[in-house]
């Protein structure tokens, strides 16, 4: 069974078509990247996917439950978890209290546990503290922990992004441009933790402009031109594709990574 299936997704916004028939699966284990031009309609498919809105026609189906419609909340209880293309962090907050705020999907509490703090409460809140400093080691961050948010490189930022989502417990992680204004050696830093999270069994869908990136991670990709499919498959397939090749560079063969 794939973890998401994308089954003949539309999005109209009054005359305008930005998603047209998009279908394509994610299976189980797999980097799946979308690319296409700007204006292809990635944003918006990420947007459905992930519940902001709900599609025109079609259908998005996550870990075997149809899931449009539904609100965002529910669908990352699910174990949906995205980033954002702009980051958002606390930033008056430190690395560690930011990443234990994405815990908020796996813990319980309410008002009285806020005021009177039971026993039970304060193992939980332990518990949080142990696993944040866990993931912030295995996302390399773990020497930042104390540094409040606004003071990190934006390349760490983005990788702080990809801790707190860790910290939610995903099944699939969508991640939106996460190499967007990175330096070459924060990309490469950002491939091995992408990687790692997936050898480690998160399901990843991105969205990306760098294609150096893509070709490198991606078990498999699908392309939008004008809101469509134009082009899926393996990074080798997509890289000689004849439509591929000429929506990005209308129609020079070959195209540098």
């Amino acid at each position: 069974m794939a973890m998401l299936a994308i089954q003949g997704i539309t999005k109209r916004f009054g005359g305008l078509v930005a998603n047209d028939d998009v279908t394509f699966e994610v299976e189980k284990g797999q980097i799946f990247a979308v690319i296409g031009p700007n204006g292809a309609g990635k944003t918006t498919l990420f947007n459905m996917i992930a519940g902001t809105f709900p599609p025109s026609e079609g259908e998005v189906v996550f870990d075997g439950a149809a899931i449009s419609g539904r609100p965002v909340a529910r669908i990352a209880q699910a174990g949906l978890v995205r980033t954002y293309q702009l980051v958002q962090l606390f930033k008056a907050l430190t690395v560690a209290e930011n990443v234990m705020v994405g815990f908020h999907r796996v813990t319980t509490g309410g008002v009285f546990s806020a005021l009177f703090r039971p026993p039970a409460i304060r193992r939980q809140e332990r518990e949080i503290a142990a696993r944040a400093t866990e993931i912030l080691d295995f996302v390399g961050l773990s020497h930042r922990a104390n540094v409040t948010a606004d003071l990190l490189p934006y390349g760490e930022q983005r990788l702080l992004e990809v801790a707190r989502a860790l910290a939610a417990s995903p099944k699939l992680l969508l991640l939106d441009e996460p190499a967007a204004g990175l330096n070459t050696e924060e990309t490469a830093e950002l491939a091995r933790v992408v990687r790692k999270v997936n050898e480690n069994g998160v399901t990843i869908m991105l969205i990306e402009h760098d294609m150096g990136l893509v070709m490198q991670i991606a078990h498999r990709i699908a392309v939008l031109d004008y809101g469509r499919k134009i082009a899926e498959g393996t990074p080798e397939e997509i890289r000689a594709h004849p439509d591929v090749i000429a929506a990005y560079l209308g129609g020079t063969e070959g195209y540098d990574d």
